[in-house]
């Protein structure tokens, strides 16, 4: 296994400033946020396509020409904040669909997609999963003919057994996993076990750790928040053992949303990053 970033770990920099949030002041652009990863030694990043400055032919092939000459590999992600709305949203849809050439321009072959939100966990889940799966059925048809792999995101919508059912019934080699451990909290599973349950399935990551927040109400989804990887209540050492076991060589890619009482994101990347090459050392030995 390898380390890596999600660019929404730096959501502020590019513009996205939650309400409880202060503005850094600054901006950044995907060259900015491949410099830093650069510094930090990764071997890969995920790139939120919400952050691109542009999705013409031309500005993508540059983004190739830059992580390949940075040796990095890369993960193209789709569907911030609610991506298919659980199957309800067609033109969401159509917009993922066309993006999957487009990770075959940039050399991205995972692209990870989100079928749905917390916006609409509460609801009942059955129909939701009938309309996703009638959609990616379509989708990996397309994702097949580029040479990439669609890897659904389990996304505070849907649980590990859930999302299990969907790659079932769509039933495709181009249909597989971005693990994120943290929203296995926030869907009030066990990590350790959820790994286990996805990691046979699992191309992707997003090495999330998370803690409660006293002064948060239980219902908000941000009452977890994220901490440097390792601090918080996550099993890290577990998941990243049972995605080991399950046969994951990919890139553990550390992503973080809402900061624990405003905690400085880079020096939260940092840490992360600098605790993941321990462990994986660590696990080698």
């Amino acid at each position: 296994m390898k380390v890596g970033i999600d660019s929404y770990c730096y959501h502020r920099y590019f513009g996205e400033i939650y309400p409880d949030q202060s503005d850094p002041g600054f901006r950044w652009t995907f060259l900015d946020f491949v410099r830093r990863a650069v510094e930090l030694e990764v071997d890969g990043v995920s790139l939120e396509s919400c952050f691109f400055e542009s999705l013409e032919p031309g500005y993508l092939s540059e983004i190739r020409g830059v992580l390949d000459d940075r040796k990095l590999e890369r993960v193209l992600a789709w569907g911030h904040p609610d991506g298919l709305e659980a199957g309800r949203n067609e033109a969401a849809w159509r917009e993922m669909n066309s993006l999957i050439p487009k990770a075959e321009c940039m050399g991205a072959g995972i692209m990870r997609i989100v079928a749905s939100s917390l916006m609409f966990r509460n609801e009942p889940h059955g129909p939701q999963i009938e309309a996703i799966v009638r959609m990616l059925k379509e989708s990996v048809k397309i994702a097949e003919n580029h040479g990439v792999i669609l890897a659904l995101e389990n996304h505070i919508d849907y649980t590990s057994a859930e999302i299990l059912e969907i790659l079932e019934r769509v039933d495709s080699p181009n249909l597989k996993v971005n693990f994120d451990t943290g929203n296995t909290m926030r869907m009030m599973e066990d990590p350790v076990a959820a790994a286990r349950r996805l990691g046979p399935y699992t191309v992707a990551t997003h090495t999330k750790d998370v803690d409660a927040c006293r002064h948060v109400r239980p219902e908000e989804w941000y009452f977890f928040s994220s901490v440097p990887v390792g601090t918080g209540l996550i099993d890290m050492p577990g998941v990243v053992q049972a995605l080991r076991e399950c046969g994951y060589e990919g890139v553990l890619a550390v992503e973080s949303d809402h900061h624990k009482d405003n905690q400085d994101e880079d020096r939260l990347v940092a840490e992360s990053i600098g605790y993941l090459k321990r462990l994986l050392s660590q696990l080698k030995a």
